[in-house]
């Protein structure tokens, strides 16, 4: 591993405040689930994508993002491929994304 590779974060977790955390969380695991191996249930979800996987928690206030990338170098992509299909979903809604 170079220096370079070291400094880029392989995890990423973003809080998105939302009352319909629960019915984004499901609707992205449905959308994925003929594509991509998904569990879920109205609660929590993992999504095992190509970039990484994808861990969702719905709160009552909340969706909590938990993404773990193959490789650093595509953490960018892979917030940017999970957040567009969320909003998506959200098109009722402009959500915030913050990641930490």
């Amino acid at each position: 591993m170079n220096s370079s590779s070291a400094s880029i974060p392989r995890t990423a977790h973003a809080a998105v405040p939302t009352a319909h955390a629960s019915r984004y969380l499901q609707q992205l695991c449905k959308h994925w689930a003929h594509k991509f191996e998904t569990e879920f249930d109205s609660i929590q979800a993992r999504i095992a994508l190509p970039l990484g996987e994808a861990r969702l928690t719905a709160r009552p206030d909340a969706l909590l993002i938990d993404l773990t990338a193959t490789d650093a170098s595509n953490m960018t992509t892979f917030q940017q491929v999970v957040v567009s299909h969320i909003e998506r979903f959200a098109f009722r809604e402009e959500l915030r994304f913050v990641w930490g």
